[in-house]
Protein backbone atom coordinates (compact mmCIF):
# COMPACT_ATOMS: atom_id res chain seq x y z
CA UNK A 1 0.00 0.00 0.00
CA UNK A 2 1.55 3.06 -1.30
CA UNK A 3 1.99 6.32 1.80
CA UNK A 4 -0.25 8.32 0.66
CA UNK A 5 -3.02 5.69 1.44
CA UNK A 6 -1.54 4.83 4.84
CA UNK A 7 -1.60 8.12 5.92
CA UNK A 8 -5.29 8.08 5.50
CA UNK A 9 -5.45 5.12 7.00
CA UNK A 10 -3.71 6.33 10.32
CA UNK A 11 -5.79 9.49 10.31
CA UNK A 12 -8.62 7.34 10.61
CA UNK A 13 -6.83 5.41 13.29
CA UNK A 14 -6.09 8.66 15.20
CA UNK A 15 -9.54 9.82 15.31
CA UNK A 16 -10.03 8.14 18.61
CA UNK A 17 -7.59 10.30 20.05
CA UNK A 18 -9.69 12.81 21.60
CA UNK A 19 -12.07 10.43 23.38
CA UNK A 20 -8.86 8.41 24.49
CA UNK A 21 -7.44 11.64 25.95
CA UNK A 22 -10.45 11.87 28.28
CA UNK A 23 -9.88 8.62 29.78
CA UNK A 24 -6.70 9.70 31.58
CA UNK A 25 -9.05 11.43 34.33
CA UNK A 26 -10.36 8.06 34.97
CA UNK A 27 -6.78 7.59 36.31
CA UNK A 28 -7.00 7.19 40.16
CA UNK A 29 -3.52 8.03 41.05
CA UNK A 30 0.17 8.10 40.09
CA UNK A 31 3.73 8.39 41.76
CA UNK A 32 6.57 9.91 39.57
CA UNK A 33 9.78 9.21 41.15
CA UNK A 34 12.49 10.20 41.96
CA UNK A 35 13.97 13.01 39.69
CA UNK A 36 13.10 17.03 39.67
CA UNK A 37 14.99 19.57 38.37
CA UNK A 38 15.82 23.35 36.65
CA UNK A 39 16.15 23.30 33.28
CA UNK A 40 17.95 25.90 32.29
CA UNK A 41 17.73 25.86 28.60
CA UNK A 42 20.12 27.32 25.79
CA UNK A 43 19.50 27.48 21.77
CA UNK A 44 22.46 27.51 19.56
CA UNK A 45 23.18 27.75 15.85
CA UNK A 46 25.92 27.00 14.40
CA UNK A 47 27.52 30.04 14.34
CA UNK A 48 27.34 30.20 18.21
CA UNK A 49 29.05 26.38 18.78
CA UNK A 50 31.53 27.76 16.10
CA UNK A 51 32.50 31.03 18.71
CA UNK A 52 32.70 29.01 21.30
CA UNK A 53 35.44 26.08 19.87
CA UNK A 54 37.13 29.62 18.96
CA UNK A 55 37.21 31.06 22.28
CA UNK A 56 38.70 28.29 23.55
CA UNK A 57 41.29 27.91 20.80
CA UNK A 58 40.55 24.20 20.78
CA UNK A 59 42.41 21.89 17.79
CA UNK A 60 40.96 19.40 15.79
CA UNK A 61 42.41 16.44 18.05
CA UNK A 62 40.28 17.51 21.17
CA UNK A 63 37.58 16.55 19.56
CA UNK A 64 38.67 13.29 18.50
CA UNK A 65 38.76 11.85 21.85
CA UNK A 66 36.00 10.32 24.17
CA UNK A 67 35.23 11.21 27.29
CA UNK A 68 31.60 10.65 29.18
CA UNK A 69 32.14 13.45 31.88
CA UNK A 70 32.65 17.16 32.26
CA UNK A 71 36.25 17.52 33.84
CA UNK A 72 36.87 20.93 32.49
CA UNK A 73 34.84 23.62 31.31
CA UNK A 74 35.81 23.39 27.47
CA UNK A 75 34.34 19.50 27.62
CA UNK A 76 30.93 20.31 27.49
CA UNK A 77 32.09 21.42 23.75
CA UNK A 78 33.26 18.35 22.84
CA UNK A 79 29.94 16.36 24.18
CA UNK A 80 28.21 19.24 22.22
CA UNK A 81 30.16 18.88 18.72
CA UNK A 82 29.80 15.01 19.10
CA UNK A 83 25.84 15.03 19.61
CA UNK A 84 25.17 18.29 16.61
CA UNK A 85 27.41 16.12 14.53
CA UNK A 86 25.29 12.43 14.83
CA UNK A 87 21.73 14.52 15.63
CA UNK A 88 21.70 12.40 18.88
CA UNK A 89 20.69 13.46 22.55
CA UNK A 90 22.95 12.72 25.27
CA UNK A 91 23.83 13.62 29.34
CA UNK A 92 27.32 14.52 30.98
CA UNK A 93 27.92 14.95 34.39
CA UNK A 94 29.90 18.05 34.89
CA UNK A 95 31.89 16.81 37.85
CA UNK A 96 32.77 19.52 40.47
CA UNK A 97 30.50 22.85 41.27
CA UNK A 98 33.79 25.03 40.38
CA UNK A 99 33.44 23.63 36.53
CA UNK A 100 30.02 24.18 37.07
CA UNK A 101 30.52 27.81 37.78
CA UNK A 102 32.41 28.45 35.13
CA UNK A 103 29.95 26.82 32.55
CA UNK A 104 27.64 29.40 33.52
CA UNK A 105 29.23 31.97 32.40
CA UNK A 106 29.67 30.83 29.43
CA UNK A 107 26.10 30.39 27.96
CA UNK A 108 23.30 32.81 28.08
CA UNK A 109 19.86 30.94 29.57
CA UNK A 110 17.15 31.73 27.27
CA UNK A 111 14.86 30.28 29.52
CA UNK A 112 14.04 28.32 32.91
CA UNK A 113 12.00 25.43 32.63
CA UNK A 114 11.07 22.51 34.85
CA UNK A 115 13.23 19.39 34.39
CA UNK A 116 14.11 15.54 34.94
CA UNK A 117 11.93 12.98 33.82
CA UNK A 118 10.08 12.91 37.19
CA UNK A 119 8.99 16.72 37.31
CA UNK A 120 8.21 16.87 33.43
CA UNK A 121 5.82 13.76 33.50
CA UNK A 122 4.03 15.09 37.00
CA UNK A 123 3.49 18.47 34.80
CA UNK A 124 2.20 16.44 31.78
CA UNK A 125 -0.02 13.86 33.82
CA UNK A 126 -1.55 16.61 36.18
CA UNK A 127 -2.20 19.08 33.29
CA UNK A 128 -3.94 15.65 31.42
CA UNK A 129 -6.44 15.29 34.05
CA UNK A 130 -5.31 12.39 36.36
CA UNK A 131 -6.49 12.00 39.52
CA UNK A 132 -3.66 13.11 42.25
CA UNK A 133 -0.56 13.12 40.37
CA UNK A 134 2.54 12.39 43.64
CA UNK A 135 5.69 14.13 42.47
CA UNK A 136 9.35 13.50 44.54
CA UNK A 137 11.80 16.13 44.46
CA UNK A 138 14.87 15.91 46.53
CA UNK A 139 15.09 19.63 46.82
CA UNK A 140 11.98 21.95 46.58
CA UNK A 141 12.85 25.30 47.10
CA UNK A 142 10.49 28.18 45.95
CA UNK A 143 12.41 28.14 42.01
CA UNK A 144 11.63 24.46 41.67
CA UNK A 145 7.91 24.47 43.15
CA UNK A 146 7.55 27.75 40.51
CA UNK A 147 8.48 25.47 37.58
CA UNK A 148 5.43 23.07 38.79
CA UNK A 149 1.97 23.80 37.45
CA UNK A 150 -0.64 25.15 39.85
CA UNK A 151 -2.90 22.78 39.58
CA UNK A 152 -4.61 21.15 42.76
CA UNK A 153 -4.33 17.90 41.32
CA UNK A 154 -0.36 18.01 41.67
CA UNK A 155 1.11 17.43 44.58
CA UNK A 156 4.20 16.72 47.24
CA UNK A 157 5.23 16.63 50.70
CA UNK A 158 6.57 19.84 52.35
CA UNK A 159 9.04 19.95 55.31
CA UNK A 160 6.55 19.47 58.02
CA UNK A 161 5.52 16.07 56.31
CA UNK A 162 1.84 17.37 54.98
CA UNK A 163 0.95 17.07 51.25
CA UNK A 164 0.44 20.55 49.47
CA UNK A 165 0.14 21.02 45.85
CA UNK A 166 3.73 21.19 44.80
CA UNK A 167 3.38 24.86 43.65
CA UNK A 168 2.93 26.48 47.18
CA UNK A 169 5.61 24.14 48.69
CA UNK A 170 8.60 26.12 50.28
CA UNK A 171 11.39 24.39 51.72
CA UNK A 172 13.75 26.98 52.62
CA UNK A 173 16.57 24.57 53.11
CA UNK A 174 16.86 23.03 49.90
CA UNK A 175 19.25 24.20 46.91
CA UNK A 176 17.94 24.58 43.11
CA UNK A 177 19.48 21.77 41.20
CA UNK A 178 20.08 23.28 37.41
CA UNK A 179 21.06 21.45 34.20
CA UNK A 180 22.16 23.22 31.07
CA UNK A 181 19.90 22.17 27.77
CA UNK A 182 21.66 23.09 24.99
CA UNK A 183 19.09 22.63 21.91
CA UNK A 184 20.66 22.69 17.99
CA UNK A 185 18.33 22.59 14.75
CA UNK A 186 18.43 20.27 12.37
CA UNK A 187 20.14 21.27 8.86
CA UNK A 188 22.52 23.96 10.94
CA UNK A 189 25.70 24.47 9.67
CA UNK A 190 29.28 24.34 11.49
CA UNK A 191 32.67 25.32 10.14
CA UNK A 192 34.74 23.02 11.11
CA UNK A 193 38.21 23.19 10.46
CA UNK A 194 37.98 23.62 7.15
CA UNK A 195 35.17 21.25 6.62
CA UNK A 196 31.03 21.93 6.56
CA UNK A 197 29.61 19.62 9.22
CA UNK A 198 25.68 20.10 9.00
CA UNK A 199 23.22 18.10 11.62
CA UNK A 200 20.83 15.83 10.61
CA UNK A 201 18.34 16.13 13.56
CA UNK A 202 17.10 18.67 16.24
CA UNK A 203 18.51 17.57 19.59
CA UNK A 204 20.24 18.41 22.55
CA UNK A 205 23.41 17.91 24.45
CA UNK A 206 22.74 18.06 28.77
CA UNK A 207 25.51 19.11 31.00
CA UNK A 208 23.93 18.58 34.32
CA UNK A 209 25.41 19.41 38.10
CA UNK A 210 23.25 17.80 40.45
CA UNK A 211 25.16 16.82 43.66
CA UNK A 212 21.18 15.01 44.99
CA UNK A 213 19.95 13.40 41.86
CA UNK A 214 24.04 12.44 41.27
CA UNK A 215 23.33 10.22 44.32
CA UNK A 216 19.63 9.28 43.48
CA UNK A 217 18.92 11.08 47.02
CA UNK A 218 15.22 10.40 48.52
CA UNK A 219 13.07 11.66 50.95
CA UNK A 220 12.10 9.85 53.36
CA UNK A 221 9.40 12.41 54.45
CA UNK A 222 8.02 11.53 50.71
CA UNK A 223 7.93 8.03 50.83
CA UNK A 224 6.27 7.68 54.52
CA UNK A 225 3.88 9.97 53.94
CA UNK A 226 2.55 8.39 50.59
CA UNK A 227 2.86 4.85 51.60
CA UNK A 228 0.19 5.50 53.66
CA UNK A 229 -3.11 2.92 52.95
CA UNK A 230 -5.25 6.19 52.71
CA UNK A 231 -3.03 7.54 49.75
CA UNK A 232 -4.28 5.94 46.27
CA UNK A 233 -2.36 5.19 43.20
CA UNK A 234 -2.43 3.35 39.48
CA UNK A 235 0.88 3.83 38.81
CA UNK A 236 4.68 4.07 39.53
CA UNK A 237 6.66 6.04 37.19
CA UNK A 238 10.33 5.30 38.04
CA UNK A 239 13.24 7.53 36.14
CA UNK A 240 16.83 9.45 36.94
CA UNK A 241 18.94 6.49 37.66
CA UNK A 242 21.27 7.68 34.55
CA UNK A 243 23.53 9.83 36.82
CA UNK A 244 24.68 7.66 38.76
CA UNK A 245 27.95 6.07 38.94
CA UNK A 246 29.58 2.91 40.05
CA UNK A 247 31.95 4.91 42.74
CA UNK A 248 30.02 7.68 43.90
CA UNK A 249 32.22 11.29 44.78
CA UNK A 250 31.30 10.26 48.43
CA UNK A 251 33.32 6.88 48.11
CA UNK A 252 29.76 4.65 48.17
CA UNK A 253 28.84 2.46 45.51
CA UNK A 254 25.98 3.22 42.85
CA UNK A 255 24.38 0.54 43.03
CA UNK A 256 23.35 0.45 46.63
CA UNK A 257 21.74 3.74 46.14
CA UNK A 258 19.13 1.44 43.65
CA UNK A 259 18.95 -1.14 45.99
CA UNK A 260 17.57 1.27 48.84
CA UNK A 261 15.23 3.00 45.96
CA UNK A 262 13.50 -0.34 45.05
CA UNK A 263 13.26 -0.82 48.96
CA UNK A 264 11.31 2.48 48.68
CA UNK A 265 9.35 1.19 45.85
CA UNK A 266 8.28 -2.12 47.71
CA UNK A 267 7.30 0.21 50.75
CA UNK A 268 5.07 2.45 48.15
CA UNK A 269 3.45 -0.70 46.54
CA UNK A 270 3.13 -3.13 49.70
CA UNK A 271 -0.78 -2.03 50.49
CA UNK A 272 -1.36 -1.21 46.79
CA UNK A 273 -0.65 -4.84 45.13
CA UNK A 274 -2.13 -3.91 41.73
CA UNK A 275 -0.08 -0.69 41.20
CA UNK A 276 1.87 -0.57 37.57
CA UNK A 277 5.77 0.34 37.95
CA UNK A 278 6.72 1.42 34.73
CA UNK A 279 10.74 1.96 34.74
CA UNK A 280 12.21 4.65 32.19
CA UNK A 281 15.73 3.90 31.11
CA UNK A 282 17.40 6.95 30.37
CA UNK A 283 21.12 7.43 28.64
CA UNK A 284 23.04 6.02 31.37
CA UNK A 285 26.62 6.37 30.80
CA UNK A 286 28.45 4.13 33.44
CA UNK A 287 28.15 0.59 32.38
CA UNK A 288 27.72 -0.87 35.86
CA UNK A 289 24.93 1.26 36.69
CA UNK A 290 23.46 0.18 33.46
CA UNK A 291 23.84 -3.25 33.66
CA UNK A 292 22.45 -3.21 37.57
CA UNK A 293 19.37 -1.23 36.40
CA UNK A 294 18.69 -3.98 33.64
CA UNK A 295 19.40 -7.12 36.25
CA UNK A 296 17.24 -5.26 39.21
CA UNK A 297 14.93 -3.11 37.88
CA UNK A 298 14.08 -3.90 34.39
CA UNK A 299 13.48 -7.70 35.59
CA UNK A 300 11.23 -6.28 38.73
CA UNK A 301 8.56 -4.12 37.06
CA UNK A 302 5.75 -4.45 34.73
CA UNK A 303 6.99 -2.26 31.98
CA UNK A 304 10.01 -0.03 30.64
CA UNK A 305 10.39 2.62 27.90
CA UNK A 306 13.75 3.31 26.04
CA UNK A 307 14.42 5.03 22.85
CA UNK A 308 16.53 3.88 20.20
CA UNK A 309 20.22 5.15 21.94
CA UNK A 310 19.18 3.55 25.02
CA UNK A 311 17.99 0.38 23.32
CA UNK A 312 21.98 -0.37 22.07
CA UNK A 313 23.25 0.68 24.99
CA UNK A 314 21.29 -2.07 27.00
CA UNK A 315 21.90 -4.43 24.07
CA UNK A 316 25.85 -3.75 24.88
CA UNK A 317 25.23 -5.22 28.60
CA UNK A 318 23.79 -7.85 27.60
CA UNK A 319 26.40 -9.56 25.80
CA UNK A 320 24.67 -8.70 22.52
CA UNK A 321 27.33 -6.79 21.11
CA UNK A 322 27.09 -7.67 17.51
CA UNK A 323 23.12 -6.43 17.24
CA UNK A 324 23.76 -3.36 18.88
CA UNK A 325 26.38 -2.80 16.71
CA UNK A 326 23.76 -3.71 13.96
CA UNK A 327 21.71 -1.46 15.76
CA UNK A 328 24.28 1.54 15.53
CA UNK A 329 25.26 1.41 12.37
CA UNK A 330 21.67 0.95 10.66
CA UNK A 331 19.42 2.39 13.08
CA UNK A 332 15.89 1.12 11.51
CA UNK A 333 12.67 -0.50 12.88
CA UNK A 334 13.72 -4.21 11.90
CA UNK A 335 17.24 -3.48 13.85
CA UNK A 336 15.53 -2.57 16.66
CA UNK A 337 12.48 -4.91 16.79
CA UNK A 338 14.98 -7.22 16.82
CA UNK A 339 16.85 -5.68 19.65
CA UNK A 340 13.61 -5.18 21.49
CA UNK A 341 13.02 -8.78 21.33
CA UNK A 342 16.92 -9.73 22.67
CA UNK A 343 16.17 -6.92 25.55
CA UNK A 344 12.56 -8.88 26.37
CA UNK A 345 14.13 -12.41 26.16
CA UNK A 346 16.68 -11.09 28.92
CA UNK A 347 14.56 -9.22 31.46
CA UNK A 348 11.31 -10.82 31.00
CA UNK A 349 10.00 -7.41 31.57
CA UNK A 350 6.07 -8.02 30.47
CA UNK A 351 5.68 -4.69 28.38
CA UNK A 352 8.14 -2.49 26.59
CA UNK A 353 8.10 0.16 24.48
CA UNK A 354 10.74 2.00 22.05
CA UNK A 355 10.14 5.28 20.99
CA UNK A 356 12.64 5.66 18.07
CA UNK A 357 12.65 8.55 15.60
CA UNK A 358 9.37 8.76 13.46
CA UNK A 359 7.81 5.65 15.14
CA UNK A 360 6.76 4.09 18.72
CA UNK A 361 7.06 0.30 19.27
CA UNK A 362 5.54 -1.79 22.28
CA UNK A 363 6.29 -5.31 23.02
CA UNK A 364 4.60 -7.33 25.22
CA UNK A 365 3.50 -10.84 27.07
CA UNK A 366 0.38 -11.73 25.86
CA UNK A 367 -2.58 -11.40 28.20
CA UNK A 368 -0.82 -8.38 29.45
CA UNK A 369 -3.29 -5.88 31.47
CA UNK A 370 -3.42 -3.48 29.10
CA UNK A 371 -4.52 -4.83 24.99
CA UNK A 372 -3.24 -4.24 21.70
CA UNK A 373 -6.00 -2.01 21.09
CA UNK A 374 -5.78 -0.09 24.23
CA UNK A 375 -1.89 0.29 24.08
CA UNK A 376 -2.81 1.52 20.53
CA UNK A 377 -5.16 3.95 21.51
CA UNK A 378 -2.81 5.05 24.22
CA UNK A 379 0.38 5.35 22.18
CA UNK A 380 -1.55 7.65 19.16
CA UNK A 381 -2.83 10.31 22.21
CA UNK A 382 0.93 9.90 23.20
CA UNK A 383 2.03 11.19 19.54
CA UNK A 384 -0.42 13.84 19.56
CA UNK A 385 0.44 15.28 23.08
CA UNK A 386 4.12 14.97 22.23
CA UNK A 387 4.08 16.52 18.80
CA UNK A 388 2.26 19.35 20.60
CA UNK A 389 4.63 19.96 23.41
CA UNK A 390 7.51 20.39 20.08
CA UNK A 391 5.33 22.52 18.19
CA UNK A 392 4.18 24.79 20.79
CA UNK A 393 6.89 24.75 23.11
CA UNK A 394 5.29 24.00 26.71
CA UNK A 395 2.32 21.74 27.62
CA UNK A 396 1.50 23.92 30.48
CA UNK A 397 -1.55 25.46 28.21
CA UNK A 398 -4.23 22.69 28.19
CA UNK A 399 -4.87 23.83 24.24
CA UNK A 400 -1.47 22.66 23.35
CA UNK A 401 -2.40 19.08 24.41
CA UNK A 402 -4.53 18.47 21.84
CA UNK A 403 -2.73 20.74 19.26
CA UNK A 404 -1.78 18.59 16.67
CA UNK A 405 -4.57 16.09 16.58
CA UNK A 406 -5.26 16.58 12.93
CA UNK A 407 -1.67 16.30 11.68
CA UNK A 408 -0.40 13.56 9.65
CA UNK A 409 1.76 11.09 11.29
CA UNK A 410 4.87 10.72 9.29
CA UNK A 411 6.48 9.29 5.94
CA UNK A 412 9.32 8.12 8.42
CA UNK A 413 7.11 6.46 10.42
CA UNK A 414 5.06 4.72 8.01
CA UNK A 415 8.23 3.91 6.09
CA UNK A 416 9.63 1.89 9.07
CA UNK A 417 6.27 0.37 9.46
CA UNK A 418 6.47 -0.88 6.39
CA UNK A 419 9.93 -2.41 6.53
CA UNK A 420 9.15 -3.71 10.13
CA UNK A 421 5.57 -5.05 8.01
CA UNK A 422 8.09 -7.04 5.49
CA UNK A 423 10.56 -8.59 7.98
CA UNK A 424 6.91 -10.04 10.24
CA UNK A 425 5.62 -11.19 7.39
CA UNK A 426 9.19 -13.31 6.66
CA UNK A 427 9.43 -14.27 9.71
CA UNK A 428 6.19 -14.77 11.36
CA UNK A 429 3.63 -14.91 8.98
CA UNK A 430 1.24 -12.86 7.05
CA UNK A 431 0.30 -9.61 9.08
CA UNK A 432 -1.17 -6.50 8.18
CA UNK A 433 0.56 -4.12 10.72
CA UNK A 434 0.82 -1.28 8.53
CA UNK A 435 -2.59 -0.64 8.50
CA UNK A 436 -3.77 -1.70 11.87
CA UNK A 437 -0.53 -0.77 14.18
CA UNK A 438 -0.85 -4.67 15.47
CA UNK A 439 0.56 -8.02 15.27
CA UNK A 440 -1.05 -10.26 17.57
CA UNK A 441 1.78 -13.69 17.89
CA UNK A 442 1.35 -16.53 19.91
CA UNK A 443 4.00 -15.45 22.25
CA UNK A 444 3.90 -11.70 22.13
CA UNK A 445 1.98 -8.78 20.71
CA UNK A 446 3.39 -6.04 18.94
CA UNK A 447 1.92 -2.84 18.53
CA UNK A 448 3.25 -0.24 16.15
CA UNK A 449 2.63 3.68 15.66
CA UNK A 450 3.86 6.04 13.40
CA UNK A 451 4.55 9.57 15.44
CA UNK A 452 3.80 12.68 14.31
CA UNK A 453 6.84 14.55 13.24
CA UNK A 454 7.36 18.11 13.81
CA UNK A 455 9.91 19.73 11.43
CA UNK A 456 11.13 22.55 13.43
CA UNK A 457 10.26 21.85 17.22
CA UNK A 458 10.24 24.81 19.48
CA UNK A 459 11.56 22.16 22.51
CA UNK A 460 12.88 18.62 22.54
CA UNK A 461 13.45 18.08 26.40
CA UNK A 462 11.10 15.71 27.53
CA UNK A 463 9.86 14.18 24.89
CA UNK A 464 10.77 9.95 25.32
CA UNK A 465 9.37 10.84 29.01
CA UNK A 466 6.27 12.28 27.60
CA UNK A 467 5.74 9.59 25.06
CA UNK A 468 6.20 6.83 27.48
CA UNK A 469 3.95 8.28 30.40
CA UNK A 470 0.84 9.12 28.29
CA UNK A 471 1.09 5.77 26.24
CA UNK A 472 0.44 4.18 29.54
CA UNK A 473 -2.24 6.44 30.93
CA UNK A 474 -4.13 6.59 28.32
CA UNK A 475 -4.05 3.15 27.49
CA UNK A 476 -7.64 2.52 28.65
Amino acid sequence: MNISSLKQIWKENFGSVTEQFNKISEVNGLINAFNANIDAVVKLSGKQIEKYISNFNLNEDFFKKTTKQIEKSEDILRGLYHCFKNGIAEEQIILSQGIFEEISKIFAVDKLQMGGQGGIVANVAAICGVNNVYVHCASLPEMQANLFLNLPNLLSVDEENNIKPANKIRRKKDIPLIHYILEFDKNDTINFFGKTITCPKSNRFIATYDPLNLKLHIDENFVNKIASPTIHFEYIILSGYQMLQEFLPDGTFGTKRIDVSMKNVRKLKENKKNTLIHFEIASTQDKVIRKYLIDKIATQVESVGFNERELIDILEVINETDLAEKCNSNTNSVNLFQGMLKIFEYTQTPRMQLHMFGLYVTLQKKNFTISPMQNRKGMQTAAVVAAGKAGTGTLEIKENLLWAKDKTVSEVGLKGLQILSEFITENYGKNNITETGIFEHPDFDLIAVPAIIIDKPVTLVGMGDTISSVSLIAAR
